[in-house]
C-alpha cells in the first residue's frame, strides 16, 4: 500500500470522466475485468449485507434488446468493451432468509444471531425507517450498490480504463427484458444501475467540479 502515492490516486480521479466515446477495436482483458469486478465484490455495504449482484452482459442479442430503452448509452453497443448491470436485492428485511444467511456466514452463535437480528429490526424500523414498503427496502439496497459502482470505476481509472455510470434507461422495460431472458429472478432482484467500461476513442472534456469551499464544511 505504501507504494501508492496520494498524487497517483488524485490523478486517477482527475482522469476518470463519464466516457461516451469508446474505441470498438480495444477491449479490456479478462484479467483486468476480473480485477474491476473484484473491487465491487470487496466493497462495503450497510450491515455487511452485500445486497448486490454484478451481471456482466456480453450477450450481443440481449444488449441490442436493451439499447432502444437505454438512452443513457448513446453510442452503438459494440463500441463498449463491457456492460455491467448491477442488481439490488429485494425485500432484504431484518428477518429475511437473505440477511440471516449473511449473519450465519459470520459464525455467530444462536444468541449472537438473535441479538443482531433484533438490532437490525430496530435499525430498519426506527432508525432508518425502511420497512414502510418494498420500494423503500429496495432503495436502501440500491444505495449500497453505488458504493460498489464507485469503487469499480475508480479502480478502473487507476489502470487507465474508462467507464460511465448509467441511470438513463426505462427501468420497467430493462427489468422486464432481463427477467424474460432469464438473467435474474425478478422476485429476488431488480436493476439498480448500469456501468460501461472500455477505452476512450478521443479526449474527453475536462469535467467541472464545485470548488472545495462550496461543498466541504469543517465543524470544529
Amino acid at each position: 500500500m505504501a507504494n501508492i502515492t496520494k498524487q497517483q490516486v488524485l490523478d486517477a480521479f482527475k482522469f476518470r470522466c463519464a466516457c461516451r466515446y469508446y474505441d470498438p477495436n480495444k477491449k479490456i482483458s479478462k484479467q483486468d475485468m476480473e480485477y474491476i469486478l473484484e473491487l465491487g465484490r470487496l466493497s462495503p455495504s450497510s450491515v455487511g449485507s452485500e445486497p448486490w449482484k454484478f451481471v456482466v452482459l456480453q450477450n450481443h442479442e440481449i444488449q441490442e434488446k436493451l439499447h432502444p430503452v437505454t438512452w443513457g448509452i448513446k453510442h452503438p453497443m459494440n463500441e463498449l468493451s463491457h456492460l455491467v448491470i448491477i442488481l439490488a436485492k429485494k425485500n432484504a428485511r431484518y428477518d429475511s432468509a437473505f440477511l440471516r444467511d449473511s449473519l450465519l456466514k459470520r459464525g455467530l452463535t444462536e444468541e449472537q444471531l438473535q441479538a443482531t437480528v433484533a438490532r437490525y429490526k430496530n435499525f430498519q424500523q426506527h432508525d432508518i425507517k425502511i420497512l414502510e414498503s418494498e420500494r423503500t427496502l429496495f432503495d436502501w439496497c440500491s444505495k449500497q450498490t453505488y458504493i460498489a459502482l464507485a469503487n469499480m470505476m475508480t479502480g478502473a481509472a487507476m489502470i487507465g480504463i474508462d467507464s460511465c455510470p448509467i441511470e438513463g434507461f426505462d427501468y420497467d422495460e430493462v427489468n422486464r427484458i432481463l427477467a424474460e431472458e432469464g438473467v435474474f429472478d425478478a422476485k429476488e432482484y431488480g436493476v439498480s444501475c448500469m456501468v460501461t467500461f472500455g477505452y476512450r476513442s478521443k479526449e474527453l472534456k475536462k469535467k467541472y467540479r464545485k470548488p472545495a469551499e462550496d461543498v466541504i464544511q469543517w465543524v470544529e
